[in-house]
C-alpha cells in the first residue's frame, strides 16, 4: 500500500509539473504578444510612432534576455526555438542574436546516473558489458540529448573496424516534455492565426504541426540513424564531406552510437587558424555544400548550427584543401520536392544575375508569391533593388545609410503589403538551413558575401542545365508563333473598345492611393460625428440627462472607428 501511494504522489507532482511548464510557456507568450501589438499596432495608429522606434532595441533585448532564461531553464524544445533565433543573424538585430546565442552549448547536463539507467534498459545489457570504456562526463549536452565518448567493446571493434564511439541517448523524460511544449506552441500558433499582420502571410498552425513532425522524428534515433547513411550516400566520393559511421548493434529508438568524429569546431576562428585553416575558406565550401545539399540533392541538414559540424584535418599535402566538413546530429533533415527544388534553382539562378523579373517567376514558381498575383510594381522593385544593393554582403550593408533603407521601404511598402505573399508547406526548414548557413558563414568572415558563393555556384547550374536550352527555345517558339497568330484579333479588338469607350485602364498605385483617400475621409467623418455627438450630448444633459447620457454614450462608435480604422 505505501508503495501505491508514492506512485500516485509521483504521477501527481508529475502532472503538476507539466501543468506549470505549459502555463508558463503561455503566459511568457501572451505577454510578449500583448507588448509587441501596443508598441508596433497600437502606438503607431495613434500617432505614437516615434515612442515604438526610441523603445524598439530596449524592448528586444528585455525579451531576448528573458526569453533566454526561460529556454535554460526549460529545456526541451524552448532550446531549439532559441537556437533558430540565434543563427539568423542577417535578420535579427544584434540585441537578440547576441544575448541568445549561448544557447548553442548552454544547455545543463543530466545526470550520467540517469543517463546510465535508460540506456542499459534500452540496449538490454550493463554498460560496462557493451562497451569497453565510457566516460561519464558529458562530450555534448544538447536540449534533446546527451552524448558521452566511449571505446567500443572487442567484438564491435571487430565488427565494425572501429575503436572510438560517441554514445547519445536521449534525455529522461523528453518525450512527455516535447509533448507538452508541442500543446504550448499550437496554442501560441492557434493565437497567431487571428491576428490578420500574421495570417495573411503565414499559416502558423501548419507551421507549427510541420515544426511538431520534425520534432518528433528527431527524438526517434532509428530515424536519425537512417538519415545518416542516406545523408551519405549523397555524398559518397565527395572529399569536402565526412560522416559518421553508425553502430547499428548499439542502436535503439533511444540510444545512438556512432563513430567518434569530433574535430575542430566550425566557428572556432583561432583552432581553425591555428591547424594552418583559412575560416573565410572554410565558409566559401560550407555555403556550397549546402547549395548542393538544397539545389542538388533535394536533402539536405536542416540544423547545421556550429556545434554539428566540425572541419577536420587531413594528412594529405598534395591536396589545396587539407581538411573536410564532418556533419553530425542528422535528427532535423529536410526534404523538398522536385517541383520545389526547380524553383529554388531559378531563384537562386535569378538572384546570382540580379534579374528581378526572373526572381518574381521564381517566388511564384516556389510558392512563396501565388501565380495569380500582380507582380508588375514588384518587378520593377526588385529591378531597383538589385541596382542598389545587388551584391553587397552583410558587412557591406551595414555601412548603407538606414535612411536609405527606409526611403526604399517606404517607396515600395504598399506593393509588398498588397501582394498575396505566403509561406508554402515544408517550407521552414528550408528558411531555417539557409539561415543557419549564413550565420555560420558570417561567424566565420564577417566580411562574408553570400553573392562570392551563389554566383559561381549558380553559374554551374546553368552549365549542367545546357542541355534543356534547346527544348527551352523550342518552346519559347511555339508561344512566340501562338502569339503570333492570336495578335491581329487582339488589337482589333482593343481599337474597338477604345472607339466605344469600353476600354479600362488600371493603375495599382492609384488605386490604392484613391482606397487610402476614402479610408482617411471616413475617418475624419467618423470624427466629426463623434465631436457632434459629444457636444450635443453635453449641450442637452442639462434639460435631459437621459437623452444626453445616450448621445455621449453613442459618441465612442465613431470615436473608435476613427482611431482604429486601417490607415493603408
Amino acid at each position: 500500500m505505501p508503495s501505491v501511494r508514492e506512485g500516485r504522489t509521483e504521477s501527481y507532482t508529475g502532472a503538476e509539473n507539466t501543468r506549470a511548464r505549459y502555463r508558463r510557456i503561455l503566459r511568457f507568450a501572451g505577454w510578449n504578444l500583448a507588448v509587441t501589438w501596443w508598441y508596433e499596432l497600437f502606438l503607431p495608429r495613434v500617432g505614437l510612432r516615434s515612442i515604438a522606434e526610441r523603445t524598439r532595441a530596449r524592448r528586444m533585448k528585455r525579451f531576448a534576455r528573458r526569453f533566454h532564461v526561460l529556454a535554460v531553464d526549460l529545456g526541451g524544445l524552448m532550446i531549439k526555438v532559441g537556437q533558430f533565433m540565434s543563427s539568423r543573424l542577417d535578420v535579427l538585430p544584434p540585441e537578440i542574436t547576441s544575448e541568445l546565442e549561448g544557447l548553442q552549448d548552454e544547455v545543463p547536463p543530466v545526470p550520467f546516473a540517469a543517463i546510465r539507467a535508460l540506456a542499459e534498459a534500452e540496449l538490454g545489457l550493463p554498460l560496462t558489458s557493451a562497451f569497453s570504456t565510457i566516460d561519464e562526463v558529458p562530450v555534448a549536452a544538447a536540449s534533446l540529448g546527451q552524448a558521452h565518448r566511449a571505446t567500443l567493446g572487442a567484438l564491435d571493434r571487430a565488427d565494425t573496424g572501429l575503436t572510438g564511439a560517441v554514445l547519445k541517448v536521449q534525455r529522461p523524460g523528453i518525450d512527455e516534455i516535447v509533448a507538452v511544449d508541442l500543446a504550448a506552441l499550437r496554442k501560441v500558433g492557434g493565437w497567431l492565426s487571428h491576428v490578420r499582420l500574421v495570417s495573411d502571410r503565414v499559416n502558423a498552425p501548419a507551421l507549427v504541426e510541420e515544426f511538431a513532425v520534425t520534432s518528433l522524428e528527431e527524438i526517434d534515433y532509428l530515424h536519425e540513424a537512417e538519415n545518416s547513411e542516406r545523408f551519405a550516400e549523397d555524398f559518397v566520393g565527395d572529399d569536402r564531406v565526412a560522416i559518421p559511421a553508425v553502430v547499428w548493434e548499439r542502436t535503439t529508438r533511444r540510444v545512438l552510437t556512432l563513430e567518434d568524429v569530433t574535430a575542430i569546431k566550425i566557428t572556432d576562428g583561432d583552432a581553425l587558424r591555428a591547424a594552418g585553416i583559412d575560416p573565410s575558406y572554410v565558409a566559401s565550401v560550407f555555403a556550397t555544400v549546402m547549395f548542393d545539399q538544397l539545389f542538388t540533392h533535394g536533402f539536405f541538414h536542416a540544423d547545421p548550427h556550429p556545434g554539428n559540424i566540425f572541419v577536420t584535418p587531413i594528412d594529405d599535402p598534395t591536396s589545396d584543401r587539407p581538411w573536410k566538413l564532418t556533419f553530425i546530429d542528422f535528427g532535423m533533415m529536410g526534404e523538398v520536392s522536385n517541383r520545389t527544388k526547380s524553383g529554388l534553382r531559378k531563384l537562386l539562378i535569378a538572384a546570382a544575375s540580379r534579374d528581378g523579373r526572373g526572381l518574381v517567376t521564381a517566388m511564384s514558381d516556389v510558392g512563396v508569391l501565388l501565380p495569380t498575383a500582380e507582380t508588375s510594381e514588384l518587378e520593377r522593385a526588385m529591378v531597383q533593388l538589385f541596382a542598389r544593393f545587388g551584391g553587397m554582403g552583410f558587412a557591406e550593408l551595414r555601412e548603407v545609410d538606414p535612411r536609405e533603407f527606409r526611403d526604399f521601404a517606404e517607396q515600395f511598402g504598399d506593393v509588398v503589403r498588397s501582394l498575396p505573399f505566403q509561406l508554402p508547406e515544408n517550407f521552414l526548414l528550408v528558411i531555417r538551413a539557409m539561415s543557419l548557413t549564413s550565420g555560420v558563414c558570417s561567424a566565420l568572415d564577417p566580411k562574408f558575401n553570400l553573392w562570392d558563393s551563389v554566383e559561381p555556384y549558380a553559374a554551374q547550374l546553368l552549365r549542367d542545365e545546357s542541355g534543356n536550352v534547346v527544348k527551352d527555345i523550342a518552346q519559347q517558339a511555339r508561344e512566340i508563333a501562338g502569339l503570333a497568330v492570336r495578335l491581329p484579333r487582339r488589337l482589333d479588338e482593343v481599337i474597338t473598345r477604345l472607339e466605344d469607350g469600353s476600354l479600362a485602364v488600371q493603375s495599382p498605385a492609384l488605386e490604392r492611393r484613391v482606397a487610402r483617400l476614402e479610408r482617411l475621409a471616413q475617418r475624419l467623418l467618423s470624427a466629426v460625428i463623434f465631436g457632434g455627438l459629444l457636444i450635443g450630448g453635453a449641450v442637452l444633459r442639462t434639460e435631459d440627462s437621459v437623452l444626453g447620457t445616450v448621445l455621449m454614450v453613442a459618441s465612442v462608435v465613431p470615436l473608435l472607428h476613427s482611431v482604429f480604422a486601417r490607415r493603408n
